[in-house]
């Protein structure tokens, strides 16, 4: 049984080693990090006012089919991501600054010049039959994964006391992986159309968006939050989380899932029913390995939010239910679902209880009027007067 001011000591503690409630401030002239993020995405969108320019006005209906098509993509993503960042959530302006290094500096600034010198590269070497097979795999997994975490290396330099943990690279990395992925669509719709010379742009942006919108599901966002992950493990910046064996073998996961799927024709080998079905076989083992990573990326946000709420359930404001489920995984939150019958008031609660936690590591353990505001409603939620 701890005491009060154990439990507090620990919140305390749980706060520092966390980050969580830190701003983010992405200017910072006496950060190199700063200035080699600027170079990457400032690099990134010249290059696209190069790429896209000169056709602009003549593929205007394709590149703005693609850029509404692919803004309403991101509306399901956002949310799903969202909900994942639920602990020691990470501050909206730092990953947006991911969002851009992924769409921007990793694909435009990175990806794009080194893919095509590669590419050539395995040209001459294998010839044209052996580049069409194998090139895409052989290349896009090593410059675009370590092109996109390094976005997640600068994110470290600009804030170190945010981006701590496994947990946090796999959620930079995920929204790093998202912008690489959307910009990258909206590049193969400009190339979709400029290889049909302009003709029916708006049905050959339709068709993009079903093809790579579809294969999207397990596509950059999932490589680049098992990478991410991955190297955060190596880096072991969260004291006793370091594990190089562990983060090495995931983030060459993540490389193999890019190589399989980029090399989808080689190998299946021409077999018509192996093309078909490798698709799903694959796919279901990337979604197996990211629920199985974020749930071990996860292990020491659990113990940090359980920690950060230990001096409100010692008070009664949370019950220890409630607070399992909060801090714990899906068959915790099932379990509380069933002991409150509702699943709407699952939700509400569950949410009350994240609004407290983020306001007592915003307000850094000290007692202000919102985290009194937060803990009322709670209260209210749960009927306690």
């Amino acid at each position: 049984m701890t005491t009060t001011s154990e439990a507090k000591t620990a919140q305390l503690a749980a706060i520092e080693q966390s980050g969580w409630g830190q701003p983010f401030r992405l200017v910072q002239p006496r950060n190199l990090a700063f200035w080699v993020y600027l170079l990457g995405v400032g690099g990134g969108a010249l290059a696209v006012l190069r790429y896209f320019g000169p056709g602009a006005h003549f593929y205007s209906p394709a590149l703005t089919g693609g850029v509404l098509l692919f803004g309403l993509y991101l509306v399901p993503w956002f949310l799903l991501l969202r909900h994942q960042n639920r602990y020691t959530a990470q501050p909206g302006t730092l990953l947006a600054a991911a969002f851009a290094w992924g769409g921007l500096a990793a694909t435009f600034w990175i990806a794009l010049p080194a893919n095509t010198a590669l590419l050539e590269i395995w040209t001459k070497l294998g010839g044209t039959a052996f580049a069409s097979d194998w090139a895409a795999g052989l290349t896009a997994p090593i410059n675009e994964e370590f092109g996109k975490a390094l976005g997640l290396v600068l994110l470290i330099g600009l804030a170190p006391r945010l981006v701590r943990g496994a947990y946090d690279g796999f959620i930079i990395g995920a929204f790093i992986g998202l912008g690489f992925q959307v910009f990258e669509d909206v590049l193969y719709v400009y190339n979709g159309a400029a290889q049909t010379f302009g003709t029916d742009q708006i049905g050959s942006s339709l068709q993009v968006f079903l093809l790579r919108g579809a294969a999207g599901i397990v596509s950059h966002a999932l490589f680049s939050a098992i990478f991410c992950a991955g190297l955060m493990w190596v880096l072991g910046r969260t004291p006793g989380e370091r594990n190089v064996p562990r983060g090495v073998l995931t983030m060459l996961t993540a490389m193999v899932f890019h190589f399989a799927w980029d090399d989808m024709a080689g190998l299946s080998g021409g077999i018509g029913a192996l093309a078909v079905t490798l698709p799903f076989v694959i796919a279901a083992v990337e979604l197996v390995t990211l629920f199985y990573v974020l749930r071990h990326a996860a292990t020491q946000e659990r113990v940090w939010i359980r920690m950060l709420l230990q001096p409100e359930s010692d008070a009664g404001v949370i019950d220890p239910a409630l607070l399992a489920a909060v801090s714990g995984l899906r068959k915790d939150r099932k379990a509380f679902r069933k002991l409150v019958h509702s699943r709407s008031r699952t939700r509400h609660l569950l949410d009350a209880t994240a609004d407290l936690a983020r306001e007592l590591a915003r307000a850094q353990g000290s007692e202000t009027s919102e985290v009194a505001h937060a803990r009322a409603e709670l209260l209210r939620l749960r009927g306690v007067r």
